[in-house]
């Protein structure tokens, strides 16, 4: 493998079509695209500073090392690629990769982010910024911190446990979710969603849940949560706690410690569908 130690890379495609390299303590800066086309590369401790430095590359492990701001849209079209304790500070990193694993990393501009990812794993990733993942399929993840709103909008086949999401609009038009000792803080959770469960999770919702199908919640608690399960079909509710408010759902079962308001409109909905036990 040839090395690259302490060296500054400048110009548009500085290194073009790389193979069985590694750089260590390296600068990429001053040109678009440094390593596109790259295959079997290591690059550990170094600094990507402009446009594009990832793209159409393969078997790529990234250690300790730092996107700038400038250093946007940093990895697009790129297989097998593993991110590991780094800081990635430009937006819109990540697109239609496949095979993408981030571990101790933060995306404290993480906008339009890990769009139209697949078979993704995040573990430990501090994301601040809108519309993460959007359209990603068969992803893995725990411990994520998320402050953003519109995260995982078609996305399909998604697990995530022992993560914080703050975000509005969060899982819209999504399938095959399954979220597990999470915590959710936003409104409008979930809509137009297919087959979502939710376990051990704690979730504040204005208008939650609403025009799902196939919806499972066990062992969960909604406080916070007002007008939810509105037009939602198929739903089988474990709550924990009181919710603040219940109206119109199609069918299925809720259980609840309670409801502050239970709004069923016969000029809408068939109130018989749905069984509902409070107390």
């Amino acid at each position: 493998m040839t090395e690259f130690i302490n060296k500054t890379f400048t110009g548009e495609r500085a290194c073009f079509f790389a193979k069985d390299a590694s750089f260590t303590s390296c600068t990429f800066t001053d040109g678009e695209s440094p390593l596109k086309e790259g295959e079997n590369l290591i690059v550990r401790s170094s600094t990507f500073g402009w446009k594009y430095p990832l793209w159409y590359c393969k078997s790529v492990l990234v250690e300790n090392c730092h996107w700038l701001e400038t250093g946007r849209a940093g990895v697009w079209y790129s297989n097998d690629l593993t991110v590991k304790d780094s800081l990635i500070e430009g937006p819109k990193n990540f697109r239609r990769c496949k095979g993408l694993s981030l571990e101790n990393v933060s995306l404290p501009n993480a906008l339009e982010t890990l769009w139209a990812c697949e078979d993704v794993s995040l573990r430990n990733v501090k994301a601040k910024g809108d519309y993460l993942a959007m359209n990603a399929k068969n992803m893995t993840i725990e411990h994520l911190e998320l402050d953003g709103n519109y995260p995982f909008d078609g996305a399909k086949n998604v697990t995530i446990r022992h993560s914080v999401l703050h975000s509005k609009d969060s899982f819209w038009n999504s399938g095959n979710i399954v979220l597990e000792d999470c915590v959710i803080e936003g409104e409008y959770f979930g809509w137009n969603s297919i087959n979502i469960t939710l376990i051990n999770c704690t979730v504040s919702s204005l208008q939650g849940f609403c025009y799902m199908e196939g919806l499972t919640l066990k062992g969960c608690k909604l406080k916070g949560t007002s007008l939810s399960f509105e037009y939602c079909k198929d739903i089988d509710a474990e709550i924990l706690d009181e919710v603040d408010s219940i109206k119109n759902p199609i069918s299925g079962r809720i259980v609840a410690k309670g409801c502050g308001e239970l709004i069923l409109e016969e000029t809408k909905i068939d109130p018989s569908k749905t069984e509902i036990i409070l107390g």
